[in-house]
Protein backbone atom coordinates (compact mmCIF):
# COMPACT_ATOMS: atom_id res chain seq x y z
CA UNK A 1 0.00 0.00 0.00
CA UNK A 2 1.30 3.45 -0.87
CA UNK A 3 2.57 5.55 2.04
CA UNK A 4 0.59 8.46 0.67
CA UNK A 5 -2.69 6.65 1.26
CA UNK A 6 -4.97 8.42 3.71
CA UNK A 7 -8.09 6.92 5.22
CA UNK A 8 -11.30 8.71 4.41
CA UNK A 9 -12.78 10.76 7.24
CA UNK A 10 -15.68 8.33 7.65
CA UNK A 11 -13.24 5.45 8.28
CA UNK A 12 -11.43 7.48 10.92
CA UNK A 13 -14.69 8.35 12.62
CA UNK A 14 -15.80 4.74 12.53
CA UNK A 15 -12.57 3.41 14.05
CA UNK A 16 -12.55 6.14 16.69
CA UNK A 17 -16.15 5.34 17.59
CA UNK A 18 -15.37 1.63 17.75
CA UNK A 19 -12.51 2.25 20.19
CA UNK A 20 -14.75 4.45 22.32
CA UNK A 21 -17.44 1.78 22.42
CA UNK A 22 -14.88 -0.86 23.36
CA UNK A 23 -13.52 1.32 26.16
CA UNK A 24 -17.06 1.99 27.34
CA UNK A 25 -17.84 -1.71 27.41
CA UNK A 26 -14.62 -2.44 29.28
CA UNK A 27 -15.42 0.16 31.94
CA UNK A 28 -19.02 -1.06 32.22
CA UNK A 29 -17.92 -4.68 32.57
CA UNK A 30 -15.28 -3.78 35.13
CA UNK A 31 -17.83 -1.78 37.13
CA UNK A 32 -20.32 -4.64 36.93
CA UNK A 33 -17.76 -7.17 38.11
CA UNK A 34 -16.68 -4.91 40.94
CA UNK A 35 -20.31 -4.61 42.07
CA UNK A 36 -20.84 -8.37 42.23
CA UNK A 37 -20.43 -10.04 45.64
CA UNK A 38 -16.97 -11.54 46.02
CA UNK A 39 -16.57 -15.30 46.30
CA UNK A 40 -20.13 -16.06 45.21
CA UNK A 41 -19.82 -17.21 41.59
CA UNK A 42 -23.08 -18.27 39.98
CA UNK A 43 -23.46 -21.51 38.03
CA UNK A 44 -26.63 -22.72 36.44
CA UNK A 45 -25.57 -26.16 35.26
CA UNK A 46 -28.15 -28.72 34.18
CA UNK A 47 -25.82 -31.65 33.65
CA UNK A 48 -26.22 -31.91 29.90
CA UNK A 49 -23.52 -31.82 27.28
CA UNK A 50 -20.33 -33.78 26.54
CA UNK A 51 -19.26 -36.15 29.27
CA UNK A 52 -22.38 -35.91 31.41
CA UNK A 53 -24.29 -39.10 32.25
CA UNK A 54 -27.49 -39.63 34.20
CA UNK A 55 -27.41 -41.78 37.31
CA UNK A 56 -30.50 -43.92 37.68
CA UNK A 57 -31.46 -47.36 38.96
CA UNK A 58 -28.70 -49.45 37.25
CA UNK A 59 -26.07 -47.02 38.55
CA UNK A 60 -26.84 -47.52 42.25
CA UNK A 61 -26.43 -50.24 44.85
CA UNK A 62 -28.43 -50.23 48.10
CA UNK A 63 -25.94 -50.57 50.96
CA UNK A 64 -28.41 -50.95 53.83
CA UNK A 65 -32.16 -50.60 54.09
CA UNK A 66 -35.29 -52.44 53.07
CA UNK A 67 -36.56 -53.31 49.58
CA UNK A 68 -39.13 -50.52 49.95
CA UNK A 69 -36.69 -47.81 51.09
CA UNK A 70 -35.75 -46.73 47.56
CA UNK A 71 -37.96 -46.65 44.47
CA UNK A 72 -37.30 -45.53 40.91
CA UNK A 73 -40.40 -44.32 39.07
CA UNK A 74 -41.29 -41.66 36.48
CA UNK A 75 -37.76 -40.30 36.45
CA UNK A 76 -37.73 -39.83 40.23
CA UNK A 77 -35.58 -41.46 42.90
CA UNK A 78 -37.96 -41.79 45.83
CA UNK A 79 -36.89 -42.54 49.39
CA UNK A 80 -39.16 -43.32 52.34
CA UNK A 81 -36.47 -42.33 54.83
CA UNK A 82 -36.89 -45.64 56.67
CA UNK A 83 -34.66 -47.16 57.85
CA UNK A 84 -31.70 -44.81 58.06
CA UNK A 85 -29.02 -45.81 55.56
CA UNK A 86 -27.53 -45.06 52.15
CA UNK A 87 -27.56 -46.08 48.53
CA UNK A 88 -24.18 -45.77 46.78
CA UNK A 89 -23.03 -45.49 43.19
CA UNK A 90 -21.79 -48.62 41.47
CA UNK A 91 -18.39 -47.03 40.84
CA UNK A 92 -16.03 -44.79 42.75
CA UNK A 93 -15.13 -41.25 41.72
CA UNK A 94 -12.22 -38.92 42.32
CA UNK A 95 -12.66 -35.71 40.32
CA UNK A 96 -16.19 -34.97 39.19
CA UNK A 97 -19.10 -32.60 38.75
CA UNK A 98 -22.51 -33.63 40.07
CA UNK A 99 -25.94 -32.08 39.68
CA UNK A 100 -29.04 -33.21 41.53
CA UNK A 101 -32.46 -31.81 42.26
CA UNK A 102 -34.18 -32.71 45.53
CA UNK A 103 -37.22 -31.92 47.60
CA UNK A 104 -38.45 -32.94 51.02
CA UNK A 105 -42.02 -34.17 51.30
CA UNK A 106 -42.27 -33.61 55.04
CA UNK A 107 -41.44 -30.58 57.16
CA UNK A 108 -38.20 -31.13 59.02
CA UNK A 109 -36.96 -33.75 56.56
CA UNK A 110 -33.31 -34.80 56.70
CA UNK A 111 -31.12 -36.29 53.97
CA UNK A 112 -27.80 -35.74 52.28
CA UNK A 113 -25.33 -36.60 49.55
CA UNK A 114 -22.17 -38.38 50.68
CA UNK A 115 -19.04 -37.69 48.65
CA UNK A 116 -15.89 -39.82 48.64
CA UNK A 117 -17.21 -42.51 50.97
CA UNK A 118 -14.59 -45.26 51.15
CA UNK A 119 -15.34 -48.97 50.68
CA UNK A 120 -14.33 -49.49 54.32
CA UNK A 121 -16.94 -46.97 55.51
CA UNK A 122 -19.68 -48.88 53.68
CA UNK A 123 -18.60 -52.44 54.44
CA UNK A 124 -21.14 -54.45 56.48
CA UNK A 125 -23.06 -51.29 57.35
CA UNK A 126 -26.15 -52.34 59.34
CA UNK A 127 -29.64 -50.92 58.96
CA UNK A 128 -30.15 -47.71 60.87
CA UNK A 129 -26.54 -46.55 60.43
CA UNK A 130 -24.87 -43.99 58.17
CA UNK A 131 -21.33 -44.40 56.84
CA UNK A 132 -18.63 -43.52 59.40
CA UNK A 133 -16.70 -41.72 56.69
CA UNK A 134 -17.07 -39.41 53.71
CA UNK A 135 -17.89 -35.76 53.12
CA UNK A 136 -21.56 -34.95 53.59
CA UNK A 137 -23.35 -32.34 51.53
CA UNK A 138 -26.37 -31.63 53.72
CA UNK A 139 -29.92 -31.88 52.35
CA UNK A 140 -32.08 -30.47 55.14
CA UNK A 141 -35.54 -28.93 55.28
CA UNK A 142 -35.97 -25.63 57.13
CA UNK A 143 -38.50 -27.20 59.51
CA UNK A 144 -35.71 -29.29 61.03
CA UNK A 145 -34.55 -26.33 63.11
CA UNK A 146 -37.86 -26.10 64.96
CA UNK A 147 -38.02 -29.86 65.48
CA UNK A 148 -34.48 -29.95 66.85
CA UNK A 149 -35.05 -27.11 69.28
CA UNK A 150 -38.32 -28.60 70.56
CA UNK A 151 -36.74 -32.04 70.98
CA UNK A 152 -33.52 -30.95 72.67
CA UNK A 153 -34.39 -27.63 74.27
CA UNK A 154 -31.18 -26.26 72.73
CA UNK A 155 -30.60 -23.51 70.20
CA UNK A 156 -29.90 -24.79 66.68
CA UNK A 157 -26.42 -23.36 66.24
CA UNK A 158 -24.16 -26.18 65.02
CA UNK A 159 -26.02 -26.71 61.71
CA UNK A 160 -27.90 -24.76 59.07
CA UNK A 161 -30.59 -25.74 56.56
CA UNK A 162 -29.07 -24.12 53.49
CA UNK A 163 -26.27 -26.47 52.44
CA UNK A 164 -23.69 -27.36 55.08
CA UNK A 165 -20.63 -29.33 53.95
CA UNK A 166 -18.68 -31.32 56.55
CA UNK A 167 -16.54 -34.42 57.13
CA UNK A 168 -18.11 -37.48 58.72
CA UNK A 169 -16.47 -39.92 61.11
CA UNK A 170 -12.81 -40.50 60.35
CA UNK A 171 -12.81 -38.32 57.23
CA UNK A 172 -11.09 -34.94 57.27
CA UNK A 173 -11.73 -31.57 55.63
CA UNK A 174 -10.66 -27.98 56.14
CA UNK A 175 -13.98 -26.11 55.82
CA UNK A 176 -14.38 -22.85 53.93
CA UNK A 177 -15.61 -19.92 55.98
CA UNK A 178 -18.01 -19.16 57.48
CA UNK A 179 -17.88 -22.18 59.73
CA UNK A 180 -20.02 -23.67 62.45
CA UNK A 181 -19.17 -22.63 66.04
CA UNK A 182 -17.00 -25.72 66.49
CA UNK A 183 -15.20 -25.09 63.19
CA UNK A 184 -16.08 -28.48 61.70
CA UNK A 185 -18.72 -27.48 59.16
CA UNK A 186 -18.65 -25.08 56.26
CA UNK A 187 -21.77 -22.96 56.69
CA UNK A 188 -23.46 -21.47 53.59
CA UNK A 189 -22.61 -17.85 52.88
CA UNK A 190 -26.11 -17.27 51.60
CA UNK A 191 -29.52 -18.73 52.46
CA UNK A 192 -30.88 -20.10 49.20
CA UNK A 193 -32.64 -23.41 49.96
CA UNK A 194 -36.37 -23.63 49.29
CA UNK A 195 -38.88 -25.16 51.68
CA UNK A 196 -40.80 -28.41 51.91
CA UNK A 197 -42.32 -29.75 48.63
CA UNK A 198 -40.21 -27.31 46.57
CA UNK A 199 -37.42 -28.47 44.28
CA UNK A 200 -33.85 -27.40 44.99
CA UNK A 201 -30.88 -27.62 42.64
CA UNK A 202 -27.43 -28.69 43.85
CA UNK A 203 -24.25 -28.49 41.81
CA UNK A 204 -21.30 -30.18 43.52
CA UNK A 205 -17.74 -30.08 42.22
CA UNK A 206 -14.97 -32.22 43.66
CA UNK A 207 -11.40 -31.79 42.41
CA UNK A 208 -8.21 -33.05 44.05
CA UNK A 209 -9.64 -33.12 47.55
CA UNK A 210 -11.54 -29.85 47.28
CA UNK A 211 -15.34 -29.86 47.40
CA UNK A 212 -17.64 -26.95 46.50
CA UNK A 213 -21.43 -26.64 46.62
CA UNK A 214 -23.74 -24.39 44.62
CA UNK A 215 -27.36 -24.11 45.87
CA UNK A 216 -29.92 -22.98 43.33
CA UNK A 217 -27.26 -21.37 41.17
CA UNK A 218 -24.85 -19.78 43.65
CA UNK A 219 -21.78 -21.14 45.40
CA UNK A 220 -22.32 -21.21 49.15
CA UNK A 221 -20.00 -23.66 50.94
CA UNK A 222 -17.24 -26.25 50.68
CA UNK A 223 -13.83 -27.29 51.90
CA UNK A 224 -10.34 -28.41 50.95
CA UNK A 225 -7.79 -31.02 52.02
CA UNK A 226 -10.43 -33.75 52.08
CA UNK A 227 -9.26 -37.21 53.18
CA UNK A 228 -10.10 -39.48 51.52
CA UNK A 229 -10.51 -37.70 48.19
CA UNK A 230 -11.83 -40.65 46.23
CA UNK A 231 -14.71 -43.03 46.80
CA UNK A 232 -18.40 -43.66 46.32
CA UNK A 233 -21.18 -41.10 46.08
CA UNK A 234 -24.19 -41.92 48.25
CA UNK A 235 -27.78 -40.74 48.59
CA UNK A 236 -28.97 -40.74 52.16
CA UNK A 237 -32.11 -42.09 53.82
CA UNK A 238 -32.48 -40.34 57.17
CA UNK A 239 -35.95 -40.62 58.64
CA UNK A 240 -38.28 -38.73 56.29
CA UNK A 241 -39.49 -39.03 52.69
CA UNK A 242 -37.37 -37.25 50.10
CA UNK A 243 -37.18 -37.28 46.31
CA UNK A 244 -34.29 -36.77 43.89
CA UNK A 245 -34.33 -36.24 40.14
CA UNK A 246 -31.98 -35.36 37.30
CA UNK A 247 -28.99 -36.81 39.13
CA UNK A 248 -26.14 -36.42 36.64
CA UNK A 249 -22.38 -36.69 36.85
CA UNK A 250 -19.35 -35.86 34.74
CA UNK A 251 -15.93 -37.27 35.56
CA UNK A 252 -13.00 -34.87 35.38
CA UNK A 253 -9.29 -35.55 34.84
Amino acid sequence: MSSSYRRPNWMFALSTGFIAVQLGLFVACATSRAAEPANLPKATIDGTGPGWVELYEPDFHVVNGEPTTWKFADGLIQCTGQPVGVMRTQKQYKNFELVAEWRHLQSGGNSGVFVWASPEALKDLPNGKLPPGGIEVQVLDHGYTELYEKRTGKKAEFFSTNGDVFPVGKSKMTPFEPTSPNGQRSFPRKKLSRGVNEWNHYYVRGINGEIRLWVNGEEVSGGRDCVPAEGYLCLESEGAPVEFKNVRIRELP
